[in-house]
């Protein structure tokens, strides 16, 4: 067996498609059966501390979230300020932008240092709803995919969306 570095991502949680057309992307992957979907604006009303490669930065898009099985999928259009979803389309156009990991349950902190000492620095931050802190890493270089990682406290209750697509679920 190889001799590798201490395996600092973890499991992966998430899997996001960035697009220009939040609502397309929602149909085709409900076609395969991922969803119900909620929606939501992320912006400066419901994220602080929103960063863009190293300084503060104003933006905002959407984001929709739904599971299939244990994986959460995410899909993102940016929709005002500059983000690194805008980098990624102006590059590579639609697709697969990045996979969320749990570090192992490390703090945001370790995370970063963790990622620091491979030489990885933070790209692109915030925290949702004043609670959910989330994290990007410049590792697509090295990966071909950009890696992110958030912390979801235990006792977080989501949002009520702005909407749901196609419909809310059954309770």
């Amino acid at each position: 067996m190889p001799d590798l570095p201490a395996n600092i991502v973890g499991e992966t949680m998430q899997i996001c498609v960035v697009t220009r057309d939040y609502r397309r992307t929602m149909q085709g992957l409900t076609k395969m059966g991922i969803g119900p979907w909620r929606v939501y604006t992320f912006d400066a009303g419901s994220c602080t501390d929103l960063t863009y490669r190293g300084k503060p930065a104003d933006f905002a898009m959407k984001l929709c979230l739904a599971f299939s099985g244990a994986m959460m999928w995410e899909i993102v259009q940016p929709t005002e300020g500059r983000t690194i979803y805008d980098d990624f389309l102006e590059a590579h156009g639609e697709g697969i932008h990045h996979v969320a990991v749990d570090c192992n349950g490390a703090d945001i902190e370790t995370r970063i240092a963790r990622f620091a000492e491979r030489g990885y620095k933070v790209i692109q931050s915030g925290k949702w709803q004043g609670v959910v802190p989330w994290i990007y890493f410049g590792t697509e270089d090295d990966t071909s995919t950009t890696i992110e990682t958030f912390i979801i406290p235990e006792d977080f209750e989501m949002p009520e969306p702005e909407a749901w697509y196609p419909a809310p679920p059954e309770e």
